[in-house]
């Protein structure tokens, strides 16, 4: 591996690891060593690939680590291969590994992200074997990542703290065009763009992503990329490696790059589609239901058993995408709420009921399509719909997990996703297994056990339109949990229930469990927290003076007009609204400041609701009125760049 990396021009390796920040984190090491001679050799040690020691005090432990317990070791991941990362002025090798505290608990999302992909594979293949599969000795779960983002000139940027600091805007009113228009989606790609978007594919291809599909996305200046399936695993490391070079391209074309899932209010934010399947090792997709979906009662037990899982377990399924930044996006009519449900279309939704109410016997066919112009040939068309509403839909041989956030990792939600699917395959082979140890036909006791299933699991079945409040109200009576925040989603962490289901697939501990918890509240609050200071800071030390400066500048205004006989109706009206509005602005930073200095009392859990409750408020409040005095400051004097400019200068 030393001499593959020197080859390229590599002077120092490192390990790559993704640590409970959501990001990923490195230290380099050269290659070189001394020698007692006072010359250096080139060397690299087996210990030195297998295992690194990184400080674990550093990083989020949510109590697993105290400050002054600093060891952690990393561990190399062989299934992930590494990679040279070049750069102006040499390279390096890249390491992809697992991060672990010195009493063995994980630090990262790669270490139960593997462990749930073992679990999965481990009951599935039981399933597989009752269907006389003997072949498969192992059963992947793929993740295909669309990863959306935002591209603004980098000037702006600098001139914008809470872009600068917080990844969105916490000011800005409404442009006079935003998306109404509908013009941007799947429009011409911008010159400047392109030249970035081939740059970054370029870095990609040689660095392993296997990107494929780059397009204009819904909001302005809002664009998507996405790679082909890969291994769940891989596709998360790669998906890190994504946005990493995204981020650190877009200076070399002057321009800056979003993850944040709402960094412009009033437009659409950005989310990662995370489109979950399963794969045997001989490249049988498990979730590929043929020609005919009614005959294929292999598909039709794993399909159901993802069913099961969302119905079951959907709380969970709900946490993996709950944040601060992801707040701005559920239930926003641009993702999906927050309730989860899936969406099969006509085609599958038909055979489901069928098989409800006894064997499934035909399948809906799509036809083909006519146009009604002679040039144009027919086509074949689909069974069914796509649904964008839905959180959780099914698109052909694949379900896409809607919800994902812009900025999250996919490792969180695809651990889960691991783990409830293994938990109902778990079911499903248990029962069939002792079905057929009693003497029943197989094909029976399949009839039977999806049919019980599906009645108890049809809940979280839905084709219609998310968004409408009819859904929501239909949800609850169905008894659909709805939790519209971050912070009512979060102690389904800790339950007893949580526990024991990730403690009997050996993917997460209780303390590992306690310890995200408590890191995904601090981070709630620490997210706020940031937001809001910037609230204050910017609205006191730029938008007040200017709001002020103008305001004087049009009180000249009417007093030279009274001076010189003419009575200044439209000034004074503008005078009296700028001062009232400038009152309550100031009013609204004190009562934000003295929100801000609330001390933590209570656990984390009741920190976080009070930054839900009174911070989060309080700072809305404040953007409100500043929003309004930007409608009516003087441009010139205005000292923010403003979305008509940021959203639309190319």
């Amino acid at each position: 591996m030393k001499d593959w990396a020197i080859e390229r021009g590599a002077t120092h390796f490192t390990h790559l690891f993704q640590p409970m920040t959501g990001l990923t984190a490195e230290k380099h090491d050269s290659f070189i060593s001394p020698t007692g001679d006072g010359k250096a050799i080139v060397e690299f040690s087996g210990k030195e690939l297998v295992q690194g020691e990184p400080d674990a005090s550093s990083f989020p432990s949510g109590g697993l680590r105290a400050t002054f317990e600093a060891r952690g070791y990393t561990a190399w991941d062989p299934t992930s291969p590494a990679f040279i990362l070049e750069s102006p002025n040499g390279a390096t090798l890249v390491i992809p590994t697992a991060f672990l505290s010195w009493t063995g608990e994980a630090l990262d999302k790669k270490v139960p992200l593997l462990r749930s992909m073992e679990a999965l594979s481990k009951q599935a293949l039981r399933v597989l074997r009752l269907f006389g599969n003997k072949s498969a000795k192992r059963v992947i779960t793929t993740c295909g990542v669309e990863q959306e983002y935002f591209l603004i000139d980098r000037n702006y940027h600098l001139l914008r703290p809470d872009l600068l600091n917080a990844g969105r805007s916490v000011f800005g009113a409404s442009p006079p065009k935003g998306q109404e228009l509908e013009d941007q989606y799947f429009g011409t790609i911008p010159e400047r763009v392109i030249a970035y978007m081939a740059d970054c594919e370029a870095q990609l291809y040689k660095l392993g992503v296997p990107v494929k599909t780059r397009h204009n996305e819904v909001a302005p200046s809002q664009y998507e990329i996405a790679p082909i399936f890969e291994d769940s695993n891989l596709a998360t490391d790669h998906n890190m490696l994504v946005m990493e070079v995204l981020r650190n391209t877009a200076a070399s074309y002057g321009l800056a790059c979003y993850f944040h899932e709402k960094p412009f209010a009033g437009i659409n934010g950005s989310g990662k589609h995370n489109n979950f399947s399963m794969g045997t090792d001989t490249g049988e997709n498990l979730l590929n239901p043929g020609d005919n979906p009614h005959d294929n009662a292999q598909f039709l037990v794993f399909c159901v058993a993802v069913i099961r899982a969302v119905a079951k377990y959907p709380e969970l399924l709900r946490v993996t995408v709950a944040s601060a930044h992801n707040d701005h996006r559920l239930g926003a009519n641009e993702a999906p709420p927050a309730i989860m449900s899936i969406f099969l279309g006509d085609m599958l939704q038909d055979i489901m009921e069928q098989v409800e109410k006894g064997p499934a016997t035909s399948t809906i066919q799509g036809g083909t399509m006519e146009i009604g112009v002679s040039v144009l040939p027919k086509f074949p068309k689909d069974a069914g719909d796509r649904n964008r509403t839905s959180p959780f839909a099914f698109t052909g041989n694949k379900f896409e997990f809607r919800a994902v956030g812009g900025s999250q990792s996919v490792a969180g939600p695809n651990t889960v996703l691991n783990t409830i699917v293994a938990e109902s395959l778990d079911f499903v082979a248990t029962t069939l297994e002792a079905a057929v140890a009693a003497g029943k036909d197989l094909n029976k006791a399949i009839q039977d056990l999806l049919s019980s299933i599906l009645k108890e699991s049809k809940k979280v079945l839905f084709n219609g339109d998310g968004y409408s409040e009819e859904w929501h109200k239909e949800a609850a009576n169905r008894g659909l949990p709805n939790h519209r925040n971050t912070v009512d989603s979060l102690p389904v962490i800790v339950r007893k229930d949580t526990a024991e289901l990730f403690g009997k697939y050996k993917v997460y501990t209780e303390k590992e469990l306690e310890s995200r918890f408590n890191i995904l509240c601090e981070g709630y609050v620490k997210t706020i927290s940031v937001e809001a200071k910037l609230t204050a800071f910017m609205g006191r030390n730029q938008i007040l003076p200017a709001a002020i400066r103008y305001q004087g500048q049009v009180a000249e205004a009417v007093n030279a007009t009274k001076a010189a006989g003419v009575e200044p109706a439209g000034s004074l009206e503008l005078l009296k609204n700028l001062a009232a509005t400038v009152g309550e602005f100031t009013k609204a930073i004190h009562h934000l400041e003295h929100e801000l200095g609330h001390e933590a009392a209570g656990t984390v859990h009741d920190h976080a609701k009070y930054f839900r409750d009174k911070v989060r408020l309080a700072m809305n409040a404040v953007r409100v009125l500043g929003d309004k005095l930007e409608t009516l400051v003087a441009d010139d004097v205005w000292p923010l760049p403003t979305y008509r400019e940021m959203l639309f200068i190319k």
